[in-house]
């Protein structure tokens, strides 16, 4: 292993460290642990990161990328209405949650592990921002397609957007029902339109 490129040892560790934390919780992520499972030894872990914290920081950076990616269309179709571009968003992160189940539950993890440690409440905030930040880029995408214009500030309207992904996130995870997800996505993008106006 001693031969792979930093960068790649370090996308290794990161895919280790999701599935630890998604699969055990991140109580048991040490680092020996995201080792084993990357199949990796402690130098390699030292050799690409400082600590476990760097290593958290990096997993949530992908995951958001990953999200976004996912989320965040490359064009949109000029004909819909700013309602109809918001659930269809709202429905690729559907279908990004239910290809990934694991990945959002390490997420959902690593946000309460962060809350309840004082050194560690900063990557939370990261982690927030980060959602916000995409959230954004994507309402802005969208209104622009629309030819609308949001009333409030986007940011405000983005954090709105991250509460009721928040919330679809959980309570699929928990249940699993499709058709009521759908139903929260037809909500959601139903309120947020109604947050902006033709421009």
């Amino acid at each position: 292993m001693s031969r792979i490129p930093a960068a790649e040892r370090r996308a290794a560790l990161v895919e280790a460290a999701i599935r630890v934390v998604a699969r055990e919780g991140i109580a048991h992520a040490t680092t020996r642990a995201i080792v084993a499972e990357a199949e990796m030894s402690l130098a390699s872990f030292h050799y690409a990161f400082e600590s476990r914290d760097e290593l958290i920081d990096e997993v949530i950076r992908t995951v958001v990328a990953r999200e976004q990616q996912a989320v965040v269309p490359d064009a949109i179709d000029g004909d819909e209405d700013l309602r109809a571009i918001l659930e269809a968003g709202l429905l690729r992160y559907l279908e990004h949650l239910r290809a990934e189940p694991a990945r959002e539950l390490a997420m959902l993890e690593l946000t309460l592990y962060a809350l309840r440690s004082p050194e560690r409440y900063p990557l939370a905030v990261m982690q927030y921002a980060r959602y916000t930040e995409l959230a954004a880029e994507a309402l802005e995408v969208a209104a622009q397609a629309a030819g609308a214009r949001w009333l409030l500030p986007v940011r405000d309207v983005a954090r709105t957007l991250v509460a009721f992904t928040d919330g679809l996130t959980t309570t699929w995870l928990v249940d699993r029902d499709e058709e009521a997800a759908r139903r929260v996505v037809v909500a959601a993008a139903d309120a947020l339109s109604r947050m902006a106006e033709p421009a």
